[in-house]
């Protein structure tokens, strides 16, 4: 992975870091394109909160199940 990535490939890489820890070089590359791309920053904020309302309505799920 050499130069600047594309908006493509750090889409790619964000979504791919739900699911895996991304290496050095990946989580720098991402670093340096957020510092110059306000729509992949904003693309990455929106996927953790979606994480995060995903994660919460799992939990109240559960809780809710167990009260039965």
């Amino acid at each position: 992975m050499m130069g600047m990535l594309s908006c493509r490939e750090v889409t790619r890489l964000v979504s791919q870091g739900l699911d895996r820890e991304l290496g050095f070089r990946e989580r720098i590359a991402l670093r340096a394109h957020f510092m110059i791309c306000k729509s992949c920053r904003s693309f990455e904020d929106q996927l953790e909160l979606l994480r995060q309302a995903v994660r919460q309505m799992a939990e109240e799920d559960g809780e809710a199940g167990g009260k039965a």
